[in-house]
């Protein structure tokens, strides 16, 4: 029985030297290879940060080789990743590192002045200057030493997700959660050990570690998708035919690009098995244009979850077109997960009823890094158990149960949405917008579900040029969190406490 990644992967590399791990930028790179690599970054990390181990280690990098092989590296040395997306501003690199405190980062030269420029107190590990000396044994015998004190409940990343203040919260997910969703996944859909992965998701996110895990426990092939091809679907259908990929997991945004273009039809992909998507709602007609692209032996499975569970806590099998108005039903609990949807008083609903989505089981993260408030906040105990300690995850997320049994997924309690896959916290960009950057007198921000446009509400004595609201948004927010649209109003609506009429915004978007 192993309790930690790494020696999933050694067992991989020892018994498939030659097989193809990663496809990236037209080089194919074998586990042989790719072991070879993180062993010398290991030896370079170990350097640098002298022998801490359980610390967190970013990693500032594209998703690429060099990226993948920093994470095994820092599983080997006893210590937990976190890849930090290489577009998000720095102010927001400052927020993170100032709450998770990492031990150094791992980067490139080409990177090296964004990472000074946003701490230089970090240590750092320039991939560019690993050299290929010979790695010693008593190197070898010192890590494998190191994780003989691992276990399963240790870290194996840190996954940052938007935050109300401005700042994200690190979640802290475990090897445990890893190994009992991949236990899930592949006992009940019947993954093999030869997984072609076409691998979409940023590095940042959950879907691209369950890739990473995917790939070092069941020898699975990551085909690297340019994020540039994102503007040019029809290369990445044509990327995926060329390396035969049998499994994909994305957000539905770029499934839904690809069918409003008919590639579909145009292009066949003969060798996919497995079609996989979560993170965000998908246009049930949408959907049904890839359904009919495919055999029926192809399997579609519609996943939900927030990363606080290890990716995802639900599933729902796909065998058969839908019904254009109603939504894709997000199903049932996965394996060793137990959902529960709970009213105001904490009490379980009746079928029909809607309800917040409450997680219990392996999957659970650790908390917060850093964050006890937030994390006693979303952390908490089973109020339908007095017995004994027992936690849960209060998603925040809507829900009911239909007469078939299904789960189905109703919105946000709150003010958090999910947009092009990403957790975003509205009220985050409320924040900056009014009390970092303060740009207007008063703002509030909607999410338009139809459109899957963010949408600012904003009170201010003169209308601003959008051009110059979204230039002044983008030194603070990533793009996918500056919003779309922009609204004008001499006096935003309020309401009888002098609140911001959050509810009624909502309704003018969404009518």
């Amino acid at each position: 029985m192993h309790y930690n990644f790494y020696n999933e992967f050694a067992d991989t590399v020892k018994n498939n030297p030659q097989k193809v791990a990663v496809y990236d930028g037209g080089v194919s790179v074998t586990f042989y290879q790719l072991h070879a690599r993180e062993l010398k970054f290991a030896v370079c990390l170990d350097s640098v940060i002298a022998g801490k181990i359980k610390t967190p280690v970013g990693v500032f990098l594209p998703k690429c080789t060099d990226s993948i092989a920093a994470d095994i590296a820092i599983i080997h040395t006893g210590n937990f990743y976190m890849n930090l997306d290489v577009k998000y501003p720095e102010e927001r690199l400052r927020n993170v590192f100032k709450t998770v405190q990492p031990s150094c980062v791992v980067t490139s030269n080409k990177y090296k002045p964004i990472m000074e420029s946003v701490d230089s107190s970090i240590p750092l590990v320039i991939v560019d200057e690993i050299t290929d000396n010979a790695v010693e044994e008593s190197f070898l015998g010192k890590l494998a030493n190191r994780l003989e004190m691992m276990i399963d409940t240790d870290p194996l990343c840190i996954i940052n997700t938007s935050g109300s203040t401005g700042t994200p919260k690190g979640v802290a997910l475990t090897h445990r959660g890893f190994f009992d969703y991949i236990c899930c996944t592949t006992e009940t859909w019947k993954l093999s050990d030869d997984e072609i992965i076409g691998s979409m998701a940023p590095i940042a996110f959950d879907h691209f570690s369950f890739e990473l895990c995917m790939l070092m426990a069941k020898s699975a092939t990551l085909v690297i998708i340019p994020d540039q091809f994102n503007m040019f679907p029809v290369k990445i259908l044509n990327l995926m035919n060329e390396h035969k990929v049998t499994f994909i997991f994305w957000v539905p945004t770029i499934m839904v690009n690809i069918a409003n273009m008919g590639l579909l039809e145009k292009i066949p992909m003969p060798t996919i098995r497995h079609i996989w998507f979560a993170g965000e709602v998908f246009p049930t007609n949408k959907f049904n244009i890839w359904y009919r692209a495919f055999p029926k032996s192809v399997q579609f499975v519609n996943l939900y979850g927030p990363c606080e569970i290890t990716v995802d806590c639900t599933w729902f099998e796909i065998t058969h077109e839908y019904d254009e108005n109603k939504p894709l039903p997000i199903g049932f609990a996965c394996k060793n997960t137990d959902i529960l949807l709970l009213n105001e008083n904490n009490q379980l609903v009746g079928k029909n009823e809607e309800g917040e989505i409450c997680v219990r089981g392996t999957g659970l993260a650790m908390g917060y890094y850093n964050n006890p408030e937030k994390t006693a906040a979303a952390f908490v105990q089973n109020p339908l158990n007095k017995s004994y300690p027992e936690l849960i995850y209060r998603t925040g997320d809507i829900g009911l149960v239909n007469d078939d049994g299904e789960i189905i997924f109703k919105g946000r309690k709150d003010t958090l949405i999910k947009h092009s896959g990403y957790r975003i916290e509205l009220s985050e960009i409320e924040h900056i917008i009014m009390n970092k950057l303060k740009l207007v007198k008063n703002c509030c921000v909607v999410y338009n579900w139809s459109k899957k446009e963010i949408t600012l509400f904003y009170e201010n004595d003169t209308e601003l040029a959008v051009a110059d609201l979204r230039k002044k948004l983008a030194a603070d927010l990533p793009k996918y969190m500056i919003p779309t649209a922009y609204i004008y109003m001499k006096e935003l609506p309020r309401g009888g406490t002098g609140k911001i009429d959050r509810a009624l915004l909502n309704k003018r978007v969404n009518e």
